[in-house]
C-alpha cells in the first residue's frame, strides 16, 4: 500500500487498495471490469494520483479515451510526473487528433522521461505522422533509434512501428526486413512474422 493510501486511514484505504488491486488485475484480459474497479476507487478518493492514474490507464485500455486523456491529466497535476506522456498522445491519436498527439513532443515533461517513456513517445508521434499522411516523417523520427544494435524491452515495438512507418512510406522491401528481423526478437508481442511473411508473397 503507498504512503498515499495510507494516509486515507485504515477503513478507507483497504478498500480503495482492493479496487485498485483489481484494475490491475483485469486491465488487460477485461479492461471494462478494470475501469469500473478503478471508478470505484476514485469514488472513495479521488485526490489521490494513484487512483487518478488507474482510471486513465483502464480507460485507455478500454477505448474510453476521453476519460482517458482528462485522469491522466489530473494524475499529472497530483504527482507532477509525465510518465504517460505516450499514452496522452496515443490518446489523442485514437480521439482523431493526431495533430495534438504531435504537441505533445514539446511538452517540458518529454525532456524528463526515461529511455523506454521516451521510445515509447517517439512510437506513437510516429504513428501520428503516419495518420497525418506524413510517412517520410513517420520513418525519420524511429531510425535512428532502430539502428541502435542492443536488444532492449521496448525493441519489439520499436522496430514493429519502424517496419510499418517504412511500409507507409512505399519502401516494402525494407519494411519486410525490420518486420522479419523483429519477429526474431519478439515473444508473440506482435504479428510481426505474419506481416513478414505476407510482403515477401507480395
Amino acid at each position: 500500500m503507498t504512503r498515499e493510501l495510507r494516509g486515507l486511514g485504515a477503513s478507507l484505504a483497504e478498500p480503495v487498495a482492493r479496487h485498485l488491486v483489481a484494475a490491475g488485475i483485469y486491465l488487460d484480459e477485461d479492461p471494462a471490469l478494470a475501469l469500473a474497479h478503478a471508478r470505484a476507487a476514485s469514488a472513495l478518493a479521488s485526490r489521490i494520483a494513484v487512483v487518478r492514474e488507474a482510471v486513465g490507464l483502464a480507460a485507455y485500455h478500454a477505448g474510453e479515451f476521453t476519460t482517458a486523456l482528462a485522469e491522466l491529466r489530473a494524475a499529472r497535476r497530483l504527482d507532477g510526473s509525465p510518465r504517460h506522456l505516450a499514452l496522452m498522445a496515443d490518446a489523442e491519436r485514437g480521439l482523431g487528433r493526431p495533430e495534438r498527439a504531435l504537441l505533445l513532443a514539446r511538452d517540458p515533461g518529454a525532456a524528463a522521461l526515461d529511455k523506454a517513456g521516451r521510445i515509447e513517445l517517439l512510437i506513437v508521434l510516429s504513428g501520428a505522422r503516419r495518420d497525418l499522411g506524413e510517412p517520410a516523417a513517420a520513418v525519420l523520427l524511429l531510425q535512428d533509434e532502430a539502428a541502435v544494435a542492443s536488444v532492449e524491452p521496448w525493441t519489439p515495438r520499436l522496430w514493429y512501428a519502424y517496419a510499418e512507418a517504412l511500409l507507409a512510406a512505399g519502401r516494402p522491401a525494407d519494411a519486410a526486413r525490420w518486420f522479419a528481423s523483429t519477429a526474431t526478437i519478439d515473444e508473440e508481442e506482435t504479428d510481426a512474422a505474419e506481416r513478414a511473411a505476407m510482403l515477401a508473397d507480395s
